[in-house]
């Protein structure tokens, strides 16, 4: 269409400017053979509708929809007055709509920032469904309806809360890494042929090591006084720690899991059968307080 109306707009152009040197009389006569020549074509088709190509229909609404309706009515056309004003303003109606049209279809994709609190709400709290998601948005105050959020799990691939709601010891440390501190005693002989004891912890969300202390008597005040600049350690740092899991070794005395308890700290063993205990653990066996008698 847009290739037709350049074409019939270069045509009409040149015409002008061939009407341009003509006198007033050429001018006249030519006008008296086009008025007749539509008179003609009405006789010949008998009542027949003529048919309008879009770009011949787009020329003519733009040259003849700025004329006054009595002049148009004083025209000999093909087609009523009213007709080409329909065309005109079927025109502009389709020029608003092309422009009104929006870019992608369907519903604004949800923001990004709102999609990933969405997920780590459910990951956090594998419990959830997409209603108690959807409630704590609402108390912080994101406004986003309840089947956005549904629609937000299921293209994660995430199940419904009742598929979900078991909590395995792997996702209960992906969930509290961040609070979550694992300690154990590595041994070692320097080139003296000394033997050390090495006590370090390794931060889960981090997996950064830190190393309390090395000494060759573990006794109870020394691995008492590591726990104490531990819990400084943290606190300097404004780390917030909520667990600390260790084995079973008889190294850590009661002193141990009571300077960490009071700093609100809550101290877990690992089971025996348990070789990478600081990697990955796989699940709780008791509340701290070992059966140890004796501490180096």
């Amino acid at each position: 269409m847009l290739l037709r109306l350049a074409y019939l707009g270069i045509t009409n152009a040149f015409a002008l400017l061939r009407l341009l040197p003509g006198s007033d009389g050429d001018k006249d006569a030519e006008i008296l053979v086009l008025r007749h020549q539509p008179a003609v074509l009405h006789r010949q088709l008998d009542g027949q509708r003529v048919r309008f190509d879009p770009a011949d229909r787009a020329w003519l609404a733009a040259l003849l929809h700025q004329l006054p309706r009595p002049s148009l009515h004083r025209l000999r056309l093909l087609v009523r007055p009213n007709t080409i004003l329909r065309w005109h303003r079927d025109l502009l109606a389709r020029r608003h709509a092309a422009a009104s049209r929006p870019r992608r279809r369907g519903r604004p994709r949800t923001v990004r920032s709102i999609r990933a609190l969405v997920l780590r709400l459910v990951r956090e709290n594998p419990s959830w469904g997409y209603r108690r998601v959807h409630g704590e948005l609402l108390t912080l105050g994101v406004t986003v309806a309840a089947s956005t959020v549904w629609e937000i799990l299921r293209a994660a691939g995430i199940d419904p809360a009742p598929e979900r709601a078991a909590t395995t010891w792997a996702q209960f440390l992906r969930s509290q890494a961040e609070a979550l501190l694992a300690a154990d005693f590595i041994e070692t002989i320097t080139l003296t042929g000394t033997r050390l004891y090495v006590l370090a912890v390794i931060e889960h969300a981090s997996r950064r090591i830190r190393v309390l202390g090395a000494t060759a008597h573990p006794n109870t005040a020394w691995v008492t006084q590591t726990a104490r600049n531990l819990v400084m350690d943290l606190e300097d740092t404004g780390w917030r720690v909520k667990y600390l899991i260790r084995d079973r070794d008889c190294k850590h005395p009661p002193l141990f899991d009571a300077v960490l308890a009071d700093a609100g700290i809550h101290v877990g063993l690992s089971g025996v059968r348990i070789p990478r205990m600081n990697a990955v653990m796989e699940r709780w066996v008791r509340p701290a307080g070992a059966n140890c008698s004796t501490v180096l």
